[in-house]
């Protein structure tokens, strides 16, 4: 059985756990944590032993201001979100807007890119404070012209920067639930890799362990984020927007919602998974401490690993 040594932090040798800096201040949202400095984020993620993070919209985007401020803090840049428009533009448009952002991962020794699919969405300009309801959805011919153009930005991707896509299936997005998800990677270039958030396929209806199913070879990435269900369940009654199910707290740190992390421990061991684990919560930090709730997400996760490697 492969991925059954134990490395830093009690997790599989090879298998990294960050943090992501949502807990602090959220990227959407400015009014959550606007006040928190990125320095105090930092010390939080490494005092709660978390050996890297992503980024957010307070870290600062040139490697000559990024890495000595990471390295202050012992940690490591794991990836970054990127907001794609493929949905709506050519792969020639989207590669212009994304050297920067690419330049900066692989200057970091990140190994993949979040890409986030922001085009496409709703008519609305703010499409993330209108009702789940009204989100786009992309007809079969429209969703393999999709693959297409994403088959190829990943291959451009991977050739000049050698950073591989990892695509996140997300609420409001184009492919938020199962059928999409299959739609689009049933059509994709099987190099093109699949982040994979248990809170996004948990608030859209569907198992995470599907995924790990069917496509748990191009998993290379994943957000560790658990759902609160009574809220998910209010959410989905008053058709909320997404801004609005995160101020209403449907997202939590693992342990403190009703995701079981167990079958995922199990699949990174047994499939000898190499990458990141982001423990992810886009919460308001004035009701959930940050330091205390990722502290707790990061035992959560410890708790579930350990369980398995014992069992090994």
């Amino acid at each position: 059985m492969m991925g059954s040594r134990t490395g830093k932090g009690g997790m599989p040798e090879g298998v990294r756990l960050g943090c992501s800096p949502l807990s602090w201040t959220n990227d959407v949202l400015e009014d959550l944590g606007d006040d928190t400095p990125l320095a105090r984020c930092l010390s939080e993620m490494a005092e709660a032993g978390y050996e890297g993070t992503e980024l957010g919209r307070k870290y600062p985007r040139t490697v000559s201001e990024l890495a000595p401020i990471l390295e202050a803090h012992h940690l490591s840049l794991a990836s970054g979100w990127y907001s794609g428009r493929l949905a709506e533009r050519s792969v020639e448009e989207e590669w212009e807007d994304v050297a920067s952002h690419a330049q900066l991962l692989r200057a970091l020794g990140c190994q993949t890119m979040v890409y986030g699919e922001c085009g496409a969405m709703t008519p609305s300009a703010a499409p993330l404070d209108e009702p789940m309801s009204r989100r786009a959805v992309l007809d079969r011919e429209a969703m393999k012209t999709y693959a297409h153009r994403l088959s190829a930005f990943d291959a451009l991707l991977r050739a000049r920067y050698g950073v591989r896509l990892a695509y996140h299936h997300h609420l409001m997005m184009v492919a938020e639930n199962l059928q999409e998800i299959r739609a689009l990677f049933d059509a994709l270039s099987v190099e093109t890799g699949l982040l994979l958030d248990t809170g996004h396929a948990m608030a859209a209806g569907f198992d995470y362990r599907r995924l790990i199913d069917r496509y748990g070879a191009r998993i290379c990435h994943i957000h560790l984020k658990d759902v609160r269900p009574a809220i998910l369940e209010r959410v989905r009654g008053q058709d909320m927007s997404f801004n609005a199910a995160v101020r209403a707290g449907m997202f939590t740190v693992p342990g403190d919602g009703c995701i079981d992390f167990s079958p995922l421990a199990q699949f990174v061991v047994q499939s000898g998974y190499r990458g990141w684990m982001v423990v992810e919560a886009e919460q308001d930090p004035a009701l959930a401490p940050p330091l205390a709730a990722v502290t707790r997400g990061r035992a959560a996760i410890q708790s579930c690993f350990a369980g398995v490697l014992a069992s090994v």
